[in-house]
Order: structure tokens, then C-alpha cells, then sequence
């Protein structure tokens, strides 16, 4: 057991701990020990099996995985759909876990309850970890100013629109999101959209030692209900919009609603929300920045945009209207009338944030995205774009912004994941075929369920649109082929979208995660195409 010393701690954090958000989070090196006992009065737990030394006690990290523990940590211990944390603390003692957080039913495991070190007892320990996690690393959101983003469809694109108005301002930034995590310029992979509550502080913590001052970062529905982003207090919560996802997780619309609501339940300083929708407006209050990208009467919103013109290549030109006269010229490289939303609400958070027009569109004119309306552009006579689309109301926005930069047909590749909303596959399907004139349904991420029972769903939803309002629809399971036969039938002029997988590089069948990126692929495919001398 570690005992309590009044000086920081300078941690050895080993080298593979570095990089791999997936397996092992970073950990900042300079820990200051929190004594258990202050723990267990802020957390409000019940203090269990406590030695006679358990004043001398400290903490230096925190962690709900047996395998990341380092000693002096505080093992949290927590109740799962199939497995209880408890039946890993083993593992976590002899890693040097000092303590263990957990339920009464962790407690009662004998893993725990013959340990001999201290367990803190709490009903919800999910819910206060968060919360514990945050005093063990000193607080760390408290010294950033951190920039949340929640909502169903664009949560990235928005991060990363503040991140480049951050960066225009000369701020040293993190960012935290489903493409990557960052850290002054390093990069991470990202397990989750959000990472899980001790991971996160941690990673705050870290940012903190770099140096690091502002800190964009997606706030997943998943993240709010489960308490991930507990303990963190946001400079700025943002709000998107809502359509149907997750409801494999949630039970309908409105616990899905509730859920990004908690962004907005007083832990963001300023809150900036989109009033496009209904959802939004239900989280409007007398304090809230609004945001409208669609018509509202003069003063109905904080934040509107006038004269939206789109070039050819997609380059988005408006006048973005901000609080006390603010006009402000702006010049957006991406596609969509759903990303002058996504710009508008950036530039209201940057604004929050003390950021300077100038620097807001300076930031919005250089922005790129990852796998959202990215283009590939190789010499072929046709428009060839990855997005991350999937789910209806995003393919449909997808494909009505790709629409109106061609004369020519729109070709589009799509699928849907497995173990994930089953209801959303033939609307996904519906959407698509509905906007475009040929459309290759193929596999996207299938995991453990038969990829052929999800292209007949997604098939069933397109063929439901009548034969007079659709384009042609045909079936390609192997991805790489599907994509391969978009490109070989594009003619001059045309625009093919591969949708769905966007930034991801890998492809999950019966619980094995295969190297497969559309952006790749989609090139590989062009070039091909090109050899043999086709435009």
C-alpha cells in the first residue's frame, strides 16, 4: 500500500502507455496524492474493510480496467450487461490498485471482500467515478477551457471547425472525438467518442502538462447517460440537432433526447444551441446562445447566415449576422447546407470563447474533416466524395448537398453496421434511393450478424420507394467490389458517394477487426480506372 506524502508524485508513465488510447490511456506525470479519505467524504461513500493505516492512504490515478492499473491507483470496480468489474480486482490488487471503488454487489464478491484493502461502497459508483476521478488529477477541466459538442450529426465536423478558429487564434489546443484524439499536435486513436470518465480526466491532466488551453471535444449520448462526462465542466456546451440513432442503446427518441440534454443541465458556462429543430428548441432558455442556419424572423436567433453561394467545387461563400452588429464574411471549403449549421454554431462557440472574428473565419476557411464530405480527386472527369453518413437523416443531408453539384447522376455505395439500431436500415435505405440513380447496397460493418440479413433490409427499405421515384438499386456484398463498381460505371460528370464508414480504417466481421478504409479503397479503385485510360 502506498502511503501519503505531501509532495507530488513524478510518475514513470511507461512508454506504451503513450499513444494507444485504445489499450492503455496516457497519464500525466506529475500527480499530486489525494488522500483516501478525502475521497470518501466528497464521493459520499460508505467506507469498507479500512486497515488502521487508511489515514496515510492516497490516491495517483484512477482507472475502470484491471489491466491499466498502476499502483496507487483506485480501482473502480463496476457493474456491467454481463460481467461485473469485481470479478477483475485480482488483477487490479496485485497491479497495486490501493483501493476499490464499487457497488454493494462488487463489495460481496470475494475478490473484494477478502482483499484486505479499503472499498468504497457506493449506489451509483458509475456515476460519482466521473467526479472521483477529477480530484484524484487535480481538477483538470478547470483549467482548460473545454468546448463540448452534442447532438446526432455533426459533432466532428463542429470540433473540428472550433479547433481551426482555436488554432487561427494561436491557442494551443487538444481535441477529443470519434476520428482522433489530439494533444498539442500528437495524435491518438480514439476507442470511443468519448473515452470513459478516468481515461478522460486523465487526458485532461496531460493536456494541462503540454501546455495545452483549449480543448474542442465530442460529447456522446452514450457518454452523458453513462457519466463519462462527469467531473468535467465545460467552458461551452453545444447542441447540433437530433434524428434517429442509437436506439439500440436508448429506448426511443426522447430518452435519447434527455440524455444530450444533460450537456445543458448547468455544467457548460455558456451554452450554444441550434434552433433548426424542435429538439434544440426545447433546450433554449433565457441565457442560451442560438443558432439558425434556416429562414427565422430578424432576432429570433443570436447567430444567422445570409447569401449562402455554393461554387461548383462545393466551396460554400456567407455572411454570418452575430450578437451587437457582428457581420462576418466567411468562406467555408466543404459542402452541405447542414455544415453552414455546423459553422455557424463554431463560430458561436469560438465567439464564447473570446476568439476574434477575424480568426473565426481565418480558422473556417482552412478547415478539413476527415471522412466528412472528403473529397478524392485523382484527374477523373467525375466528383468522388467519403462521408461518414450513417444514419437516415444524414444520408439524406449527404446526398441532397452532392446533388446540386452535379448535372450529371448521383452514384452512391451504402451499408449498415451490425448489433445497432435495426429499425434506422430501411430508412438508411429509403433515403438513399430516394436521392440517387443507381445505389449499391453493400456490407459495411456487419460484426457478429449475418451481413446478408442487413443488406436485405437496407435493399427492402430503397425497393419500397415506387420504381418512378427512385434510381436503380443493385446488391454488392464485398465492399471493395461494391466501391470498385461505382467507380467503373461514373461517367463524365457524375458524383459518387461512398457513405457510411467515413474516417474509419477497419472493417469488424464475427469479432474481427479487418484493415479496410473507403478512403483508400476509393482511390485504389480510381487509379485502376485511370490505367486503364478512362476518365
Amino acid at each position: 500500500m502506498i502511503a501519503l506524502r505531501a509532495q507530488v508524485i513524478f510518475r514513470d508513465v511507461p512508454a506504451k502507455l503513450v499513444g494507444k488510447a485504445v489499450t492503455a490511456p496516457p497519464r500525466p506525470t506529475r500527480i499530486a496524492p489525494v488522500p483516501l479519505t478525502t475521497l470518501v467524504a466528497r464521493a459520499d461513500a460508505r467506507l469498507v474493510a479500512a486497515p488502521e493505516n487508511v489515514q496515510d492512504l492516497a490516491a495517483t490515478g484512477a482507472t475502470l480496467r484491471a489491466q491499466h492499473v498502476l499502483p496507487g491507483d483506485l480501482f473502480a470496480a463496476l457493474p456491467g450487461a454481463r460481467v461485473h468489474g469485481a470479478d477483475f480486482a485480482d488483477a487490479a490488487i496485485t497491479a497495486g490498485a490501493i483501493a476499490v471503488l464499487t457497488d454493494e454487489a462488487g463489495a460481496a464478491r470475494p475478490a473484494i471482500r477478502d482483499s484486505g484493502i479499503p472499498v468504497l461502497v457506493h449506489d451509483d459508483p458509475r456515476g460519482v467515478l466521473g467526479s472521483v476521478a477529477a480530484w484524484i488529477y487535480g481538477e483538470p477541466s478547470l483549467r482548460l477551457a473545454v468546448l463540448g459538442v452534442t447532438g446526432t450529426s455533426g459533432k466532428t465536423t463542429t470540433t473540428y471547425m472550433i479547433e481551426a478558429g482555436l488554432k487561427a487564434a494561436g491557442h494551443r489546443t487538444g481535441l477529443v472525438g470519434t476520428v482522433e484524439t489530439r494533444i498539442a499536435g500528437e495524435r491518438l486513436a480514439s476507442a470511443f467518442t468519448t473515452p470513459e470518465a478516468p481515461d478522460l480526466q486523465a487526458l485532461f491532466a496531460v493536456m494541462v502538462e503540454r501546455g495545452v488551453t483549449h480543448v474542442p471535444m465530442e460529447v456522446s449520448s452514450h457518454a452523458l447517460a453513462l457519466g463519462r462526462a462527469n467531473g468535467t465542466r465545460f467552458a461551452v456546451g453545444a447542441f447540433t440537432n437530433l434524428s434517429q440513432d442509437h436506439l439500440d442503446f436508448h429506448p426511443d427518441m426522447e430518452d435519447y433526447f434527455q440524455s444530450k440534454a444533460l450537456l445543458f443541465d448547468g455544467r457548460s458556462t455558456t451554452e450554444v444551441v441550434c434552433v433548426d429543430g424542435e429538439w434544440g428548441k426545447r433546450l433554449v432558455t433565457p441565457h442560451t446562445v442560438s443558432v439558425a442556419s434556416l429562414d427565422v424572423a430578424d432576432g429570433e436567433a443570436d447567430w444567422t447566415a445570409t447569401g449562402v453561394r455554393t461554387s461548383r467545387a462545393g466551396e460554400q461563400s456567407f455572411t454570418v449576422h452575430g450578437p451587437d452588429g457582428l457581420r462576418l464574411a466567411v468562406t467555408l471549403p466543404i459542402p452541405g447546407t447542414f455544415n453552414v449549421a455546423n459553422a455557424l454554431l463554431a463560430a458561436a462557440c469560438l465567439h464564447s470563447a473570446g476568439v476574434a472574428p477575424a480568426d473565426i473565419a481565418a480558422g473556417l476557411a482552412t478547415v478539413e474533416v476527415p471522412g466528412r464530405m472528403e473529397r478524392v480527386a485523382l484527374g477523373q472527369e467525375f466528383t468522388a466524395v467519403v462521408d461518414y453518413a450513417h444514419k437516415p437523416a444524414a444520408v439524406a443531408l449527404a446526398l441532397d448537398a452532392m446533388r446540386g453539384r452535379t448535372d450529371g447522376r448521383l452514384i452512391v455505395v451504402l451499408g449498415c453496421g451490425g448489433d445497432r439500431d435495426q429499425a434506422k436500415r430501411p430508412l438508411m435505405g429509403e433515403a438513399a434511393a430516394r436521392r440517387s440513380d443507381l445505389l449499391i447496397v453493400t456490407d459495411d460493418n456487419p460484426r457478429s450478424e449475418d451481413p446478408a440479413a442487413i443488406r436485405a433490409a437496407t435493399r427492402e427499405g430503397a425497393l419500397e420507394v415506387p420504381e418512378s421515384e427512385r434510381g436503380e438499386v443493385v446488391e454488392v456484398g464485398d465492399r471493395r467490389a461494391a466501391i470498385g463498381t461505382a467507380v467503373d460505371r461514373a461517367e463524365p460528370g457524375d458524383v459518387v458517394v461512398i457513405a457510411g464508414k467515413g474516417h474509419e480504417t477497419g472493417q469488424e466481421i464475427d469479432g474481427v477487426v479487418h484493415p479496410f478504409s473507403d478512403h483508400d479503397e476509393l482511390r485504389a479503385a480510381i487509379w485502376a480506372r485511370l490505367e486503364k485510360g478512362a476518365r
